[in-house]
């Protein structure tokens, strides 16, 4: 039996293969190998740099330690902090108190104009006489209100113009409606100047000027026509007001309404008092007008 030894393929095909996995070995070692010291560098300057930061924190620490012009800084820095937040809590205190200071002027103000209103209110219906009613008008227009000069003003009984019934102040008023008509009255006819376009139109005339005080005639600082119901019957004329009252308040444009409607029924009932020898009605001409009333007559 003729042996036969291995063939040349079986003897050479192992060293490539061994030579490839060896390269492969060499190739992975060397790139690992690379990265590695890449890290390790990298590695390295990261620690320095902590080291160094740590460094330079702690010598900033010892500087401001050692530092009194530093140390004295921030001591400074950290008291104003507190005054500032403690005058930050004065002022917010004081707000308070100021709003509520306000408030409570308000409210002080608007008491006193309802007190002067309840004084007129009483003042006007204190008397049953006529000529104590009109001197009544007078006080609230002067004490109240601040006019200086003024007319009140009566529709005439032809019913033809009106009738100046009361005023003050008209010596230093160039007052137009001293019209001679033979009975000596002051009259103004209807649509005559500004009060005669008051009675006729039946609406309020009150200035916006500044200077009330400087007020004339033919340019009052306030008209105001005096009703009965729906009817107008007279005029209050303000020609000007006290030389410290330079605008009218608020309060004023109440005082012009309640006058408005309150002063000419004051008067006509004062008269019609008057013109009854002061006597109250008897009980039964009551019952007749309540009769009247809830039969809708």
């Amino acid at each position: 039996m003729n042996s036969t030894g291995p063939s040349q393929s079986d003897t050479v095909s192992p060293q490539p293969l061994n030579s490839e996995r060896d390269e492969f070995i060499r190739t992975f070692f060397s790139k690992g190998v690379r990265l590695t010291q890449e890290l390790l560098r990298e590695n390295e300057q990261l620690n320095n740099q902590v080291v160094e930061l740590k460094r330079d924190n702690a010598l900033m620490r010892m500087q401001l330690g050692d530092n009194d012009a530093t140390h004295d800084l921030l001591t400074k820095i950290s008291s104003l902090e507190s005054e500032k937040a403690h005058l930050l809590s004065e002022v917010q205190q004081v707000q308070a108190t100021s709003a509520a200071t306000v408030t409570s002027t308000d409210v002080e103000a608007e008491l006193a104009d309802l007190a002067g209103l309840y004084v007129a209110s009483r003042q006007l219906y204190s008397t049953m006489s006529v000529s104590s009613m009109v001197r009544q008008i007078t006080e609230i227009l002067e004490q109240l209100v601040g006019a200086r000069a003024y007319a009140i003003y009566f529709l005439s009984d032809s019913a033809k113009h009106l009738v100046r019934i009361a005023g003050r102040g008209l010596q230093d008023v160039d007052t137009q409606d001293r019209i001679s008509r033979g009975d000596g009255l002051a009259t103004v006819g209807f649509g005559e100047g500004m009060i005669g376009k008051v009675f006729a139109t039946g609406n309020a005339r009150v200035s916006d000027d500044s200077n009330l005080a400087q007020g004339s005639f033919a340019n009052p600082a306030a008209c105001i026509p005096m009703r009965i119901v729906d009817r107008v019957v007279g005029v209050i004329a303000i020609f000007n007001t006290l030389e410290q009252k330079s605008s009218f308040l608020p309060v004023d444009y109440e005082f012009f309404k309640f006058l408005s409607g309150h002063a000419a029924c004051a008067i006509v009932s004062a008269r019609l008092f008057a013109d009854v020898d002061r006597q109250i009605p008897g009980i039964e001409s009551f019952f007749e007008h309540i009769q009247q009333f809830e039969h809708g007559v």
